[in-house]
Parts: structure tokens; C-alpha cells; sequence
């Protein structure tokens, strides 16, 4: 039985290390998680924010996802679309899946990112017990 989805993996070209963390530290607000030994040495680099984890791996023949993309919760997602323009990735804003205020960007490497909020937040569950 599946119980939650424990990291998204996204991909990067090499090098891009220094990049992706301005971005996702930086911009994004995530903590960069060590990666274990093991893994280091292929490259790439972990972040998480609460309960949420991307994993950007090195790919070789790197081609960023322009469809596929993990799709983000944000709390105050006007403020977190100017906190990402002022970080300078470009926000675009789409209106088409009900109940949500959504925008879309891309990270420093080309992979597209979906932030959105539910329009009317889901009730606490410990307040209705």
C-alpha cells in the first residue's frame, strides 16, 4: 500500500550544482539536505522544505521536463510568486484547474515547476475531531 510519495527526482546537467542551490535555497527557501557518501560522488544535490523533498541527479544527456513537473503547495502563493520574481525566474500564472490559484516556473536549468493553493485551505483534521 502506498502512504506517501517520499522525494521527486528532477534532473540537471552537470555541473550545475552552484546554480540549482542558489535557486532552490535561495529562491525556493528549501534546506539542502547531505546527500549519504555513497550518492555524493555521482553529483547533483537534495533539498527539502517541511515534509517535501526534490532530488536533482545528474543526467549526462540532461533535458529539462517542460510537461512533466512535481506540482508544489504554497501558503500565500502571491507572495511566493514575488519572492521568485525578485530572485528572477520568470512566474506564469494559469487559471484553468478549479479550486487552485497556480502559476508555473522553471528552475535555473530549464525543469518546469507547478506552485499552487487551494482556494478555500483544507480543514484542520484535529480541529473537526
Amino acid at each position: 500500500m502506498l502512504t506517501a510519495v517520499d522525494h521527486v527526482q528532477l534532473a540537471a546537467p552537470p555541473g550545475a550544482e552552484d546554480l540549482l542551490r542558489a535557486y532552490y535555497s535561495d529562491a525556493l527557501g528549501m534546506s539542502e539536505l547531505p546527500k549519504p557518501p555513497v550518492l555524493a560522488g555521482r553529483g547533483g544535490c537534495w533539498f527539502a522544505a517541511g515534509a517535501v523533498q526534490l532530488h536533482l541527479g545528474v543526467e549526462e544527456d540532461f533535458r529539462p521536463a517542460r510537461k512533466a513537473h512535481p506540482g508544489l503547495r504554497v501558503t500565500d502563493i502571491e507572495a511566493y510568486a514575488r519572492r521568485l520574481r525578485e530572485h528572477g525566474a520568470e512566474v506564469a500564472w494559469d487559471d484553468d484547474l478549479p479550486g487552485y490559484r497556480r502559476f508555473f516556473s522553471s528552475d535555473p536549468v530549464g525543469n518546469r515547476l507547478e506552485f499552487l493553493e487551494p482556494h478555500h485551505p483544507e480543514p484542520c483534521l484535529e480541529a473537526a475531531g
